[in-house]
């Protein structure tokens, strides 16, 4: 059948054949490719949730890259994804450029893909940097800056997720966290990062840390082999510290050593604010190393925390 003729009867034709290129490690015949290019408007009469099946597939195979290139270079992913083709291309102000943020991202998911199968992690790898689009700036002191492009990101995940029809469940807010921290892990390989930091990433990452740590190892792209070795170096570096202070400290999936109960059975408290306003400091106390987490140092500095609130203990 001519190629207009079959995507123009079935559009989603269109993604299947770049999937099939990808499974496979085909090439598409370049008449199918321009005749792809020339009905990727009809996209817009399919279902979201028919494209992300697809996106899907493509996602779980080998090497991802090779689907989204084919994607980009049809115009399908501009329809698809917008956010991930802005970051595409290379500025230069004052002979200062920056590195293409889309080609570099598609990088990052092959990386990941040889070390996880997990898709929500992939999915996490391809949506890390679609922040950098508007937070892109030129500093004449230091150059070309994406302040704040974590935060904004994993805003962008939520507007993704939404217009995709994609689960607005655990699955986003798991993509969500892991591109809001995929740059705190390397500030922590630095000599004079405390304790009370790490203890922050591990508290924060919980159970997905190591998903984290492979996020960022798999952000590597650089050529150069000696920048590759120091990057690689300060992870190992960071993992050391993760795992001494975990064994340590154990703030992984962290409870309080005294709970909301013993709170109010101590100050014979109803439901109130107090109990909440205590139990973060004993959290933010353990956190900042100011006290261990344990359940004695926990009792006594909640006896000092409700005295500056006024309350008394009742039968001590």
């Amino acid at each position: 059948m001519e190629p207009q003729l079959t995507f123009r009867d079935d559009p989603l034709r269109m993604i299947r054949a770049i999937r099939f290129a990808t499974q496979l490690n085909f090439a598409i015949d370049p008449v199918c490719l321009q005749a792809i290019k020339d009905q990727r408007n009809r996209l817009q009469i399919l279902s979201r949730e028919r494209i992300v099946d697809e996106l899907h597939k493509i996602m779980a195979t080998p090497k991802p890259s090779i689907g989204f290139a084919l994607l980009h270079k049809t115009g399908l992913l501009h329809k698809i994804l917008p956010e991930l083709t802005r970051l595409e291309g290379i500025d230069e102000v004052e002979g200062q450029r920056h590195k293409d943020n889309f080609w570099h991202t598609l990088e990052v998911v092959d990386n990941l893909a040889k070390t996880s199968d997990k898709l929500w992690l992939r999915w996490a790898a391809l949506l890390h940097d679609i922040g950098k689009g508007p937070t892109k700036r030129f500093d004449k002191e230091i150059g070309w800056t994406f302040h704040g492009h974590e935060f904004l990101g994993g805003k962008m995940v939520y507007k993704v997720f939404k217009r995709l029809r994609m689960p607005l469940n655990e699955k986003m807010k798991y993509v969500q966290k892991l591109v809001q921290m995929s740059s705190r892990p390397i500030i922590l390989s630095q000599d004079f990062v405390t304790d009370s930091a790490v203890r922050r990433l591990i508290f924060d990452a919980g159970e997905d840390i190591e998903d984290l740590m492979m996020l960022c190892e798999a952000d590597i792209t650089t050529k150069n082999p000696n920048k590759q070795k120091r990057y690689r170096k300060n992870f190992q570096v960071v993992r050391q510290k993760i795992e001494e202070v975990e064994a340590r400290d154990q703030v992984r999936n962290f409870q309080p050593p005294v709970s909301g109960e013993e709170i109010m059975k101590v100050f014979a408290l109803q439901p109130s604010r107090e109990i909440g306003v205590i139990k973060e400091a004993i959290k933010e106390a353990i956190l900042e190393g100011v006290i261990p987490n344990e359940y004695e140092a926990a009792f006594e500095y909640m006896l000092k925390q409700g005295e500056k609130l006024g309350l008394k203990p009742v039968g001590l």
